[in-house]
């Protein structure tokens, strides 16, 4: 197959009508593309006035509009007064004209941005507070209808909500409880032999696991797993409009949906606690032993000493809450999630969030309401 002619051009300073150049060769793709062909054009347009030269097109044997494009870049985007082109070539010419009057419209800048931005995230802030109230009495209304008639519940949904979100994670809370039961009490250990208080890693390990680290770490857990869950869950029927047919069937959406849901997780919260709190001590113990020579037996006899029953009360207190806090959370924004995948993943993602957010502070709020309960 011939190759195409290489595109050329010839600078003509002794013309008639003054300095010109002239084109030659074939101003295509592909033949633009041969060798150093279009270093060479681009060089040699670089190196020239286009607006003080005559330009003569007429030998060019074909051109198409990736030749007249690089043209007309090297024109200014406008026509040169002295011009001469081969038939066929005013189309390409013509459309690039058209195409460079096209201006986008202006955007007005508001002087007052970062005050709306304000604006707007307080009005948010209100809108999810207030919705997030309605849901909330939603919710004790659809708790007197279940104590009125509990044999009419969804006791169905609310067995397999305590398995999805209780019984599945036991797994991942044991493993994570486990490794910062060793990883806490290594660290703890040794600090307290710098100072000859070996005895008392017991204390440290039973008020900080079984009061904080224990309900903490199993409520961001089930944040992280089942909140995002049910905000999906919740957002996937919102998508495939299985919501809206619910009400045109007249189901309601708080008493099959968000009640089974928030007491599931009031249930399976304090279970996991104990849990978390059970496994967590293991692994302490685990590494008293092999740290500070604390035998098991020493540590499972102190332990009842160092932490008063109330500080374990408290703690399953925590699950409580905190289970009702993550479900209540995540269905308020699986419920606020448009019919688009954009929503849905973005909806998850803050729900996640929201509920960790909201155990933290939950937490916190444990911490000074009961500041002076516990300790002996």
């Amino acid at each position: 197959m011939p190759t195409a002619p290489e595109p050329t051009l010839t600078l003509n300073p002794g013309a008639a009508n003054g300095p010109s150049i002239a084109a030659g060769g074939t101003w295509q793709v592909h033949a633009l593309a041969q060798g150093k062909a279009m270093a060479t054009i681009t060089g040699t347009l670089k190196s020239v006035k286009a607006d003080q030269l005559g330009w003569d097109l007429s030998a060019v044997d074909s051109m198409d509009h990736i030749g007249a494009q690089l043209l007309w870049n090297a024109w200014g985007k406008t026509r040169p007064a002295r011009l001469q082109l081969a038939p066929g070539q005013e189309e390409f010419f013509k459309r690039l004209e058209a195409a460079g009057k096209i201006e986008l419209p202006s955007t007005r800048q508001h002087r007052l941005t970062l005050v709306m931005k304000l604006g707007f995230a307080v009005l948010l802030f209100f809108e999810h507070m207030t919705a997030f109230t309605r849901l909330v009495g939603q919710l004790t209304l659809d708790l007197a209808r279940f104590l009125r008639a509990p044999q009419r519940g969804p006791w169905k949904e609310i067995s397999a909500n305590i398995f999805h979100a209780g019984f599945q994670a036991l797994g991942i809370t044991a493993l994570v409880g486990f490794l910062i039961g060793v990883v806490f009490s290594f660290l703890s250990a040794q600090q307290l032999r710098n100072f000859g208080g070996d005895v008392f890693l017991v204390n440290l390990l039973g008020m900080s696991i079984i009061r904080e680290l224990g309900p903490l770490l199993a409520a961001i857990l089930v944040a992280g797993r089942s909140g995002s869950s049910i905000t999906a869950q919740l957002g996937v029927m919102r998508v495939t409009e299985e919501l809206d047919a619910m009400l045109v069937m007249g189901i309601s959406h708080g008493f099959r949906l968000i009640m089974p849901k928030v007491l599931a997780l009031a249930i399976a919260m304090p279970l996991l606690v104990i849990w978390t709190d059970t496994v967590a001590l293991v692994g302490g113990m685990l590494s008293a032993k092999m740290e500070l020579n604390l035998s098991p037996q020493y540590f499972l006899l102190k332990l009842p000493e160092a932490v008063p029953l109330t500080n374990y009360l408290i703690g399953i207190g925590k699950g409580v809450v905190f289970g009702v806090l993550i479900a209540l959370v995540s269905c308020h924004f699986g419920l606020r999630i448009k019919p688009n995948t954009e929503s849905l993943g973005r909806g998850t993602t803050t729900s996640v969030v929201t509920a960790i957010t909201a155990v933290i502070l939950a937490d916190a709020v444990f911490a000074i309401v009961f500041s002076g309960v516990g300790f002996r």
